[in-house]
């Protein structure tokens, strides 16, 4: 059910995908006007900009602390013990629980007001940054310790990612919804760029602890851009009296009766344990085979982030195109290729090796917002939350799963060829994914 009478507004069957020709036009009797609807084909409001405005600086801001955050982690594991395995290992601590329980967080999602989700889960996060920075100023720093932070974090993510994503298309007009869903990493990427290295001069500077602190006054922030906003409440009364269980199955089946949705969703999370790993051992790439420092991995990855911020305003401004299940199958092609380019370098070619990772970078940035948008234009609102999740899940439980074997195969084999095999394997996935008709209709709906 929609609240404010807004349920006259329902998107058709999920079985059929949502075009924008499809929403309320001015020819049918008290409908809103075809520029005063949202994606969801609810009435928009008239300050819809600054409601996303509101969200967003705070979720910046937000993003800016926790990259510093989790770069300080990702640093101090790579000193304390140098070892590809455990890096591995906590990139899988902190991505199996968005994996497992991204579903339920889906279902809470539809039966629950979405803002009040957010707000709590970013004052959870915070609360988890808080108490990590008292124990490890207090010098109760251990990699248990950091596992079980990566562990809580990523509990509150399972539930706030499904809520962000199923809200969305409630506040914005169709013709910008790609561009909004790229907003999320077009702030993480520009976050990304100076956000590692400041993490690393707080770290180094005025000890682990301070990153902590900071990334509980991060969650302070976004917690208070979502709390001045205004977001519509879409419950799905229907859900509320069901099991969890026939939730998720309701959830499943929007997309699956979708063939080339379907298809290309499971293309992609293959592609997520391909490409997971290279997070995990990127950091020893730039230690280990060229010999850098931890301001050197900074280096690498303000070039990642430079390359997703083009990537993303890419797709801001051109808004994507029609065929963006095409645009994911160039993405991943060009990141494969990529990849496998970083893995023949000498260990002189670190500049090269930066440009590289950057070029990768543009690519990576056209895979999550044509994703989430096609399962968005395919979806009903009311089911919104737990096919997000169930998204969520998917790239969830593909990250770690591929980090985990990835970090095993970079162990035996070598960091840089490593690189080689998994950008091999990306370029081929990329090769075929456009390939089945199904997926092709999806551009054609679209």
């Amino acid at each position: 059910m929609v609240e404010n009478h807004a349920s006259s507004h329902a998107k058709p069957d999920c079985s059929e995908p949502r075009r924008p020709d499809e929403q309320p036009n001015s020819q049918a009797p008290n409908q809103p006007q075809a520029d005063a609807v949202s994606a969801a084909g609810l009435p928009l409001q008239k300050n819809w900009l600054a409601t996303i405005a509101f969200i967003w600086i705070g979720q910046a801001l937000s993003m800016i602390t926790s990259y510093a955050a989790g770069y300080a982690v990702v640093w101090y594991v790579t000193e304390s013990t140098g070892s590809a395995l455990v890096l591995a290992l906590m990139t899988a601590a902190a991505m199996l629980p968005i994996g497992l329980i991204s579903p339920f967080g889906g279902v809470v999602a539809d039966r629950f007001n979405r803002k009040a989700i957010m707000i709590v889960a970013d004052g959870a996060v915070g609360l988890v940054s808080l108490v990590a920075a008292v124990l490890i100023l207090l010098g109760d720093v251990s990699i248990p310790l950091l596992m079980v932070i990566c562990l809580a974090r990523a509990v509150g993510q399972a539930f706030h990612s499904p809520a962000m994503m199923a809200t969305m298309p409630m506040l914005v007009p169709d013709k910008h919804l790609l561009r909004i869903n790229t907003l999320d990493q077009l702030l993480a990427s520009v976050a990304s760029i100076g956000a590692p290295a400041f993490g690393i001069f707080l770290y180094t500077t005025f000890g682990f602890s301070s990153v902590m602190f900071l990334d509980f006054a991060g969650a302070l922030l976004a917690i208070a851009g979502l709390a001045f906003a205004k977001v519509p409440t879409v419950i799905d009364e229907q859900a509320a009296n069901q099991h969890v269980i026939a939730n998720l199955k309701d959830g499943w089946g929007c997309i699956a009766r979708n063939r080339g949705l379907a298809l290309l969703i499971a293309m992609v999370t293959v592609g997520m344990m391909i490409f997971g790993p290279l997070s995990a051992v990127c950091p020893l790439m730039t230690f280990q085979h060229f010999g850098g420092d931890g301001y050197a991995a900074s280096l690498v990855e303000a070039a990642f982030g430079v390359g997703m911020l083009a990537g993303s305003a890419v797709l801001v401004i051109s808004g994507g195109g029609k065929r963006l299940a095409g645009l994911i199958a160039v993405a991943a092609v060009v990141t494969g290729a990529s990849t496998a380019l970083c893995g023949v370098l000498p260990p002189d070619a670190f500049p090269l090796f930066v440009v590289l990772m950057g070029i990768m970078a543009v690519a990576c940035a056209w895979f999550n917002g044509p994703l989430m948008t096609l399962t968005q234009r395919n979806v009903d609102d009311e089911k919104m939350g737990r096919a997000m999740g169930l998204l969520t899940a998917a790239m969830g439980l593909a990250t770690p799963v591929g980090v985990t074997l990835g970090g095993f195969l970079a162990e035996a084999i070598g960091v840089a060829p490593f690189f080689v095999v998994d950008g091999l394997a990306c370029l081929a996935l990329g090769l075929v994914m456009y390939l089945p008709k199904s997926v092709r209709a999806l551009d054609k709906a679209s």
